[in-house]
């Protein structure tokens, strides 16, 4: 049987890299990237079976480039491998299509478990915080709060408040400094934020910055 394809996105560099010794035998290991951006480029360019990513990542936030890269690739299994225990966002992972959601705290051999579930077409649910989003998200077919903000907002609030210039945002983003600045303050009015620490505050409840970023 061939090894699964299996393309690794973390900014934890030491985790990511212990992840993929750990998958060798039994996976090739196509790529390991540490920003969702690089991930999407990655994932064109190395066409993995299965994607194993975080939710928090610089630039461009695992859930977001996870709904993108099923878009794009709707045969591409994903794997989530966090230290977020929010049900909401395991909830929203499974919604665009997660095949797995781990904590990071999970045994090395869940992973390698997931990997070949998520292969041969299962949807499991490893973790505790998991199984007690998949239950009303199945019931009722629950929306996180990530499903309040568009595509769009959710990039520019990221950007922001990790803290680059709207000129910069505007330069990722490829798009004019006045589209960010439509959507910053379309958010702020339609969130009742009123600053840029208030911005901060709600893109953190939002989950779309990674845990390091938190703490600089």
């Amino acid at each position: 049987m061939q090894r699964p394809r299996v393309l690794l996105a973390d900014d934890h560099r030491l985790l990511v890299e212990a992840c993929a010794k750990l998958l060798e035998p039994e996976c090739e290991v196509v790529g390991v990237v540490g920003d969702g951006r690089a991930l999407m480029v990655a994932a064109e360019r190395h066409h993995p079976d299965v994607v194993v990513l975080d939710i928090g990542m610089p630039l461009l936030n695992g859930l977001d480039a996870g709904r993108q890269l099923k878009e794009l690739m709707p045969g591409v299994k994903l794997i989530f491998l966090t230290m977020n225990e929010d049900p909401d966002l395991a909830a929203e992972a499974f919604r665009i299509g997660a095949s797995e959601f781990l904590l990071k705290s999970s045994a090395a051999s869940e992973l390698s478990r997931a990997i070949q579930t998520a292969v041969q077409g299962t949807v499991s649910v490893g973790s505790r915080t998991a199984r007690g989003a998949i239950e009303p998200f199945i019931r009722n077919g629950k929306r996180s709060r990530l499903g309040q903000l568009t595509l769009r907002q959710r990039e520019v609030l990221q950007l922001l408040a990790e803290g680059y210039s709207m000129k910069e945002a505007a330069d990722i983003l490829t798009v004019t400094p006045r589209t960010v600045a439509f959507h910053k303050y379309r958010i702020m009015d339609q969130f009742h934020v009123k600053n840029n620490a208030q911005l901060i505050q709600f893109a953190i409840k939002q989950g779309l910055l990674p845990a390091s970023q938190l703490h600089r």
